[in-house]
């Protein structure tokens, strides 16, 4: 699912859905997956708040081409990506990133089984540098679908730093969900970034639900 985002000095965005930001001074966050110097905290409240939730009244809900949903807080903007993706991006006057989210179509080398692996090892092979595994967590179950999480931090090619939580929700038509934040921000953002993981995941879920 990764389309090399190199087509820009300031596009540092690995897989499906990057966004193309214009201000070199901050490239996008890498978007989606990710060797690992260190064994992932695979803790039992690590993604305890990936459940069901709805959007707030006051969010924007946009519709990926695949059906997926984003929704995200008013001062969101949606941005460029790759085909078949939908970003949204939270930046500041100079368009440095402080908030950015990208749902987008799972590829056949991401899989459920490797997706806690898969992430660090495509994050580096991206140029990213400094790649830290926080956590990561497999067979996670939302809204009757099943998920696996990973998060991690890295540095950019432009020297950028990044968190980000990296989620892949469903079985044969899976999506990845990207949030991320620069460290700094990331305490502010977290709690719209998990929300706006835990809404797009479960509208996955509901659309994964027989119908009648």
């Amino acid at each position: 699912m990764e389309v090399p985002a190199a087509a820009f000095a300031l596009l540092a965005v690995a897989g499906c859905g990057g966004a193309v930001a214009r201000l070199s001074q901050s490239p996008a966050p890498h978007t989606p997956a990710s060797s690992v110097s260190s064994a992932p905290s695979h803790s039992g409240d690590a993604f305890s708040w990936l459940r069901p939730e709805a959007p707030p009244a006051s969010w924007r809900v946009e519709r990926a081409p695949d059906g997926a949903i984003l929704a995200f807080p008013l001062g969101w903007r949606t941005v460029m990506g790759d085909r078949g993706s939908l970003s949204a991006a939270l930046r500041d006057r100079r368009g440095r990133y402080l908030g950015y989210l990208n749902v987008t179509p799972g590829q056949p080398d991401e899989r459920q089984s490797n997706w806690t692996k898969f992430r660090i090892r495509h994050n580096r092979a991206e140029g990213n540098r400094d790649v830290r595994l926080i956590a990561a967590r497999s067979g996670l179950r939302l809204a009757g679908v099943r998920a696996a999480c990973v998060q991690d931090s890295y540095t950019t090619s432009t020297a950028a730093r990044y968190m980000e939580i990296a989620c892949m929700i469903g079985g044969r038509a899976p999506s990845v969900i990207v949030a991320a934040a620069p460290p700094a921000r990331w305490r502010l953002q977290a709690p719209t970034l998990e929300l706006a993981i835990s809404t797009a995941a479960t509208a996955i879920g509901a659309g994964s639900s027989p119908k009648g």
